[in-house]
């Protein structure tokens, strides 16, 4: 099977489960696991943020920065293709009694005018906005990215504005792979981060939440409240210190391989993609007939797997497990079926 769905289907290469065999572990809610506190100092530091705190999931991770920059009642800006928005089952309404507020942005990405039509007028009977939402990259928005001029403005607005950012990087490693971005510079940008282990890098879980020491200190409580105080979790925490090691440097492929997909489809009469919008691992097509129900059908039966996103659209996803020869096979067959 040529799993296209998500990049979070991957399993552990060999040498990482030996890397997580041999990791040495302690308990971490006792703050003692030592190779999760290497990872935390090791990746708060590449992005330029005091401190980290590892998590299962990217959902906890998001849910735990709007819990530190959000009081009750607040209003959470965000596009409205936003995974904290359509993905994270109405958390922040229950967890922290917020609104979210989904702006038509384009692609998934914001912009400082969208943020300043959004801004109330301060009276009682209104929501307070104290927050802006920045996914990069973006996961409905097809994979795109913002530049460090876009996130530098954005970054400026809220501050004009009196609004903290929070950066979901669920895919920040591919976005700083091919905006070739340093890492750090995020640090300058956004009150929060989050990164996570699980999609394109390839560990098995874990995400985690970078901010100031102050910050952290304080998830650290919210999490165990959420369920999230883990124990001896250093052998996954291993499995992502490995990926960031090893399966960083292979982003740049997936991009490219998603590209090439994308340029193949485009040559696809029943299909359609403008292959200029492929930035990143992520490929949104459109079925022209608007039957994706009928034509994911007839990639399983060539054995190739991707999901339905949209009433006429269907996202594949690339990964350290698909190479050239899938990616032939996978043209192959598009061009087979749907010319």
């Amino acid at each position: 099977m040529i799993d296209l769905r998500s990049d979070t289907v991957t399993k552990p290469t060999e040498e990482m489960r030996k890397a997580m065999v041999q990791a040495e572990v302690g308990d971490d809610v006792f703050g003692e696991d030592p190779t999760v506190n290497r990872l935390q100092e090791k990746v708060s530091s590449m992005f330029g943020m005091e401190s980290g705190l590892f998590v299962p999931s990217g959902v906890m991770s998001n849910q735990l920065a709007l819990k530190l920059l959000c009081s009750a009642g607040d209003e959470v800006l965000i596009d409205y293709k936003g995974h904290i928005f359509n993905y994270e089952t109405a958390a922040a309404s229950l967890i922290s009694s917020v609104q979210l507020n989904p702006l038509r942005g384009t692609k998934g990405k914001l912009t400082p005018d969208l943020i300043k039509e959004a801004m109330r007028s301060g009276q009682d009977w209104e929501p307070k906005p104290s927050v802006i939402v920045l996914e990069n990259a973006t996961n409905k928005g097809g994979g795109t990215c913002y530049s460090e001029s876009d996130l530098r403005v954005m970054s400026n607005t809220a501050k004009e504005l009196g609004l903290s950012v929070h950066l979901d990087g669920a895919r920040l490693w591919n976005a700083m792979t091919a905006t070739q971005t340093a890492p750090e510079f995020y640090g300058t940008v956004a009150d929060t981060i989050t990164v996570s282990f699980s999609k394109g890098l390839g560990a098995p879980v874990g995400s985690m939440l970078l901010s100031s020491r102050k910050r952290i200190d304080k998830a650290r409580r919210f999490r165990k409240m959420l369920g999230g105080g883990m124990r001896q979790v250093g052998m996954l925490a291993a499995a992502a210190d490995y990926a960031i090691k090893h399966h960083l440097p292979l982003l740049k492929e997936d991009h490219r391989r998603a590209k090439e997909l994308a340029y193949t489809i485009s040559n696809c009469r029943k299909l359609a993609i403008d292959p200029d919008t492929v930035e990143t691992n992520i490929v949104i097509f459109e079925v022209n007939s608007g039957e994706v129900d009928s034509t994911l059908k007839l990639l399983e039966k060539k054995g190739i797997h991707m999901v339905p996103f949209g009433s006429n659209t269907i996202r594949a996803t690339f990964h350290f497990e698909i190479g050239d020869s899938e990616l032939k096979m996978v043209s192959e067959a598009m061009e087979a079926l749907f010319d």
